[in-house]
């Protein structure tokens, strides 16, 4: 038996400019408006906090406007290379942009993640009007 999680994606089409749409995914304050309780950062590092429990990943990687993303400590310290990403994608034709989500599972939660990041993103879109 191993312990390997599934890697997937989610897109979810977003009715907002990447400009105004990557500070809800890579700072603070935008986090905490949709994707957890509070989010304290320190450098690299973001405490993310879900009623009193505190989780921290560190930020491996991010292009303004376009991605970021983060590895959860314990991942790391596991030498697990499991990631979780937000990435914003425009097409090029109708300028639409999507809100393209990657994260990590194991087979059996895959479907019950899938839907906690729609129920998160869909406060998110809430918050931002689209």
């Amino acid at each position: 038996m191993t312990d390997e999680k599934i890697k997937y994606e989610l897109e979810i089409p977003v009715k907002a400019s990447p400009h105004m749409l990557y500070p809800y995914l890579s700072t603070p304050s935008g986090l905490s408006r949709w994707f957890s309780d509070d989010v304290n950062s320190r450098g690299e590092e973001f405490t993310f906090i879900w009623e009193g429990e505190e989780n921290t990943a560190r930020r491996i990687a991010q292009k303004n406007d376009q991605y970021i993303r983060f590895r959860w400590l314990s991942d790391e310290e596991d030498d697990r290379k499991y990631f979780f990403e937000f990435r914003i994608q425009v097409d090029e034709l109708t300028n639409d942009a999507s809100l393209i989500i990657t994260d990590f599972s194991d087979e059996d939660d895959l479907e019950e993640d899938k839907q906690l990041w729609e129920s998160q993103v869909n406060e998110l879109l809430h918050i931002i009007g689209s």
